[in-house]
C-alpha cells in the first residue's frame, strides 16, 4: 500500500541509515518536525550540530525539478542572501535510500516574525528584492510556472471530483467557482504582462524564520515561475489600511535592490482567490496520507464546506472592490 501511505516505511531507523548513508554518525536523536508535503527531521549527529534531513514525497516533483530548488537556493546562498541551502556531498545535493529521495541542511532556528514593525517589513522587503534580483538572472526549465490552469481549474475539478463537501452544497461551490474563474481570467491574462522570474513560490510568514540576526527563508520546495507581487501578497493580514502600511512599507525595502511594478498590484485578489481553491485540492489530494486527517480533521466536516464556500463567495464580491493602492 506504498501508493496510499507513501511514508509507511520511512522509520526512525530508516532516517538514521539514510543520513549515515552520506557520511553522517548519528546518536539516535530523531524529531520530526512540523511538515505535511514531505517529511523533515531533526537528527541528531555525534560530531557537531544536529542537522535536518528531508524526505521529498514520492512522485511529486522530477530529480531535475527538485535539483533546480536545490540549484537556485544554493544560488541565493552563494549572494549572502539568508536561505538554508542543502549540503552538498560528493558534488550531490539529492540523495536516494530505501526509495526515497532525501536532502540534508543545516539546523536553522528561530521564531515566526509578527512583522509588525516598519523596521522588520522593510528588511524582508529588502530580502526580497534580491532574492528577485538573482531570480530575474536565470531561469527554471524544470520546475512549474503559476498558472490559473493549475491554481484554479484543476483545483475545482480536484473539488467537484470527489465527494469531499455534502450535496446541497456541490451545485453552489461550482457556480461559485466557475464565475470567481472568469473573472480572474478577466482580470489577469497572462498576469497582465507582468514580469515572469524565479520567486520562492510560497512565501508566507511561516516560512520566515526571525532571529537577533534578522529574518532567514527557508522551504523552496514551491519555488517557481511567476510574477513578483506572489513573493509579497501573502505577507499582509489585516483590514484595507493596515494591508496598504505593509505593502508600502515591503516594497520600500525591495526597491533597494529591485524596481516593482506598480501594476502587480492588481493581481492580489485573484491570487488569493486562487490559494484559497488550491488549498482545499491540495488537502483532498492528500487525503489518503494518514497525517492528514490526523492534521486536518475539519476538512471531512459540512462545517469546513459551508466556510469554505462563503469565503469563495465573498472573494468574488472583492474582485470587484477597488485594487489595493499604496
Amino acid at each position: 500500500m506504498k501508493e496510499q501511505t507513501p511514508y509507511a516505511s520511512l522509520s526512525p531507523g530508516v532516517v538514521q541509515d539514510a543520513l549515515e548513508a552520506v557520511g553522517y554518525l548519528c546518536d539516535g536523536h530523531v524529531l520530526a518536525l512540523g511538515s505535511y508535503e514531505n517529511r523533515v527531521y531533526q537528527v541528531g549527529v555525534e560530531t557537531g550540530e544536529p542537522v535536518v534531513v528531508k524526505f521529498y514525497r514520492p512522485g511529486r516533483w522530477r530529480d531535475e525539478a527538485i535539483l533546480e530548488e536545490h540549484a537556485f537556493t544554493l544560488e541565493l546562498a552563494a549572494q549572502e542572501i539568508p536561505v538554508v541551502p542543502p549540503s552538498v556531498r560528493d558534488g550531490r545535493s539529492l540523495h536516494r535510500h530505501a526509495g526515497f529521495r532525501y536532502a540534508v541542511f543545516a539546523r536553522r532556528g528561530g521564531r515566526w516574525p509578527e512583522l509588525g514593525t516598519t523596521d522588520e517589513r522593510e528588511w524582508v522587503g529588502r530580502f526580497l528584492g534580491r532574492i528577485h534580483a538573482v531570480g530575474r538572472a536565470g531561469r527554471f526549465l524544470h520546475r512549474p510556472r503559476l498558472s490559473i490552469q493549475e491554481l484554479g481549474h484543476k483545483a475545482r475539478e480536484t473539488v467537484l471530483g470527489g465527494d469531499w463537501m455534502p450535496d446541497y452544497l456541490a451545485a453552489k461551490y461550482a457556480d461559485v467557482t466557475q464565475a470567481l474563474l472568469a473573472e480572474i481570467e478577466a482580470r489577469a491574462p497572462l498576469w497582465g504582462g507582468a514580469a515572469q522570474i524565479r520567486i520562492h513560490g510560497d512565501c508566507h510568514r511561516n516560512n520566515i524564520l526571525w532571529t537577533d540576526a534578522g529574518p532567514h527563508f527557508v522551504d523552496l520546495d514551491d519555488c517557481q515561475t511567476g510574477p513578483a507581487i506572489q513573493d509579497l501578497w501573502m505577507l499582509l493580514a489585516g483590514n484595507m489600511q493596515e494591508m496598504r502600511t505593509q505593502l508600502r512599507d515591503l516594497i520600500a525595502g525591495y526597491e533597494k535592490f529591485l524596481p516593482f511594478d506598480r501594476g502587480e498590484l492588481a493581481l492580489i485578489e485573484s491570487l488569493r482567490a486562487l490559494r484559497m481553491m488550491h488549498y482545499s485540492a491540495w488537502l483532498a489530494r492528500r487525503w489518503h496520507d494518514p497525517a492528514f486527517p490526523q492534521a486536518f480533521p475539519w476538512f471531512a466536516t459540512s462545517r469546513y464546506w459551508e466556510d469554505h464556500y462563503r469565503s469563495l463567495d465573498e472573494q468574488l464580491t472583492v474582485l470587484d472592490a477597488p485594487v489595493l493602492e499604496l
